[in-house]
């Protein structure tokens, strides 16, 4: 097992956003994992990759090994970047704009491998290579704000890489591209997931997209996995309501798209029991007093009291 997390808690203050989750990713594994913003998949991640100290954790983290909740900000320096990449949401931020995009993916391989001189800026023009970017000193000159929004993303997956990892978080890496370029920046991200067997935990609203990479799929809704299964068997017959309002809402009827009702309540205003319940069409008393816990595989596990 490469990571393991069992019963994750993470809190701000009183305010739980991620409520005893668990999960698991083999190596060279694609995990998807879908849900409506607000409902805990981001900072999950960034609890994974050791970015929100300021947060109250609790629950077991284990990483190829490691428990990365003991982890010192020493061994973070070796494990962030080198073992655990991330490919964040929004590329322009995720770079810095007052270093060149050949800079800041040297800066990874210096710090990791030690590289220097014509070794590193060989290394580095190759992994702007492997990222469908031109591998020329002129390009690898140029600032972030210089870059397309496809081409930024192309070098934010370069540092990730860069380090060669064994698990990538991608925190929905295609959000803000055109349909076009993001079928490109999906194709590269399969590709470069053969070549180096990198385990990949894929964030995302997108169902298609995580048909299309995933092995396997968890649903998150306000901090809890709701449901979590193969994804040839999830996709085949969603069991949670939840899950079958995201699939019923990809397909129009009679017109229109059918639209789950209301929102993701605020973290601070979780319903008790199952906190879907507001929204669920089949709601009974129990599901307001208890919250229902994942059930056994038949074939996906569902933390509902009654589904599909």
């Amino acid at each position: 097992m490469l990571l393991s997390v069992e019963g994750l808690q993470v809190a701000f203050g009183d305010v739980g956003v991620v409520r005893g989750v668990t999960l698991s990713l083999e190596a060279g594994e694609t995990l998807g994992l879908v849900g409506e913003t607000g409902c805990g998949k981001s900072v999950m991640a960034l609890t994974i990759m050791g970015l929100i100290p300021q947060a109250r954790i609790e629950g077991t983290l284990t990483f190829d090994g490691l428990d990365l909740r003991a982890l010192s900000p020493r061994q973070w320096e070796d494990v962030r970047g080198r073992r655990i990449g991330m490919v964040f949401q929004d590329p322009f931020t995720a770079l810095n704009p007052v270093f060149t995009i050949g800079d800041q993916v040297s800066a990874v391989l210096a710090r990791h491998f030690g590289l220097k001189g014509a070794g590193l800026r060989d290394r580095m023009l190759g992994w702007l290579g492997r990222v469908g970017l031109p591998p020329t000193a002129d390009f690898a000159a140029r600032y972030p704000h210089l870059l397309s929004g496809g081409q930024r993303q192309r070098v934010a997956i370069a540092l990730a890489l860069a380090g060669e990892p064994t698990l990538l978080l991608a925190d929905e890496p295609t959000t803000a591209l055109d349909v076009t370029v993001q079928a490109q920046i999906l194709d590269l991200l399969r590709t470069l997931q053969r070549q180096t067997g990198v385990a990949v935990v894929f964030i995302s609203h997108d169902l298609d997209v995580i048909g299309s990479l995933c092995h396997r799929v968890a649903v998150m809704y306000a901090g809890r996995i709701v449901e979590q299964g193969e994804t040839t068997a999830l996709f085949a017959g969603p069991r949670h309501p939840y899950t079958r309002g995201l699939f019923e809402a990809r397909q129009p009827h009679d017109g229109r798209l059918p639209a789950i009702p209301g929102s993701v309540p605020p973290p601070s205003a979780f319903p008790q029991g199952c906190a879907f319940h507001p929204r669920c069409g089949r709601m009974q008393q129990r599901c307001t007093e208890e919250v229902p816990e994942l059930g056994p595989a038949t074939p996906t596990q569902a933390a509902c009291f009654y589904p599909f």
